[in-house]
């Protein structure tokens, strides 16, 4: 799915996924709903290989969370409409893994993101991950939720080794598998021009920090998430390939209107 950029849009949206280049069965899913010329989500999912399920575990959480979260008072802001819609895709994946025997294992990652005037809401659960671009710099703003994520973050490990840890995409937590599931929350100001990727492992286990940077740099979204996976498949990714790129091209509200009440009393408090 891809927005292209407009007058009324403050940002740019494209995503994109692909089966791979040995995969014969893509077990990624990715979707966005774009609610106002304000405010969008943006969401990807990594459907746990080698069990039956994981393609329709991902497409499940995409769907339900995306409805979930549309349907969702907008009183209740928008981290909290994004984590209960996660905690709803959560609960339905579990109830049809009950019912369903051939589904038991069935299990996804899912890392999706909010966009409301100018700040970011982010819901967190596996080793999909969420970049941000900002100028030269590339951060990583999830927690890989694997072995090797879990050994690095003790200092077990260091970067590159956790890296190329042989189980680094072992996944200590998922959607699905149990009733309630622990999401990490992630809240913070963006600025115009940053840059936000969404991507599942079969990306990043290919491609370094800094080609990623580069091959999305100076680009629409449209044009970077087809450059990344067409990068990726001239590696020879074994996995499935997701991207989602968006980029802020409008004007932001000042921090005091995006935060409302919130804002001006931090900003008391800061004088």
């Amino acid at each position: 799915m891809s927005h292209e950029p407009t007058s009324s849009h403050a940002f740019d949206l494209a995503t994109l996924s692909d089966v791979g280049s040995e995969r014969t069965n893509n077990e990624d899913s990715c979707g966005s709903l774009v609610a106002s010329a304000m405010s969008v989500v943006v969401a990807v999912a990594d459907g746990v290989g080698g069990y039956e399920g994981g393609e329709l575990a991902s497409q499940m959480a995409i769907e339900i969370t995306l409805k979930t979260y549309s349907e969702s008072p907008a009183s209740w802001g928008a981290l909290k409409r994004l984590h209960r819609a996660v905690q709803r895709a959560n609960i339905e994946i579990h109830d049809r893994a009950l019912v369903v025997p051939e589904l038991r294992r069935m299990a996804t990652t899912l890392t999706a993101a909010v966009i409301e005037r100018g700040e970011l809401y982010a819901a967190h659960v596996g080793d999909t991950r969420l970049y941000l671009l900002r100028g030269d710099r590339m951060t990583q703003l999830t927690k890989d939720h694997t072995v090797s994520g879990e050994r690095f973050r003790l200092g077990l490990i260091n970067a590159e080794r956790a890296r190329l840890h042989p189980e680094r995409s072992t996944l200590t937590r998922t959607v699905g598998p149990e009733l309630i599931v622990a999401v990490d929350k992630i809240s913070m100001p963006l600025e115009q021009d940053d840059v936000l990727l969404l991507c599942t492992d079969g990306l990043y286990n290919v491609l370094e920090e800094g080609d990623m940077h580069a091959l999305i740099y100076g680009a629409d979204a449209s044009t970077a998430v087809k450059r990344l996976l067409e990068a990726a498949n001239a590696k020879g990714t074994i996995d499935n390939l997701t991207a989602g790129v968006l980029r802020m091209t409008g004007a932001l509200p000042s921090r005091e209107t995006a935060t409302g009440l919130r804002g001006r009393v931090r900003k008391l408090f800061r004088r």
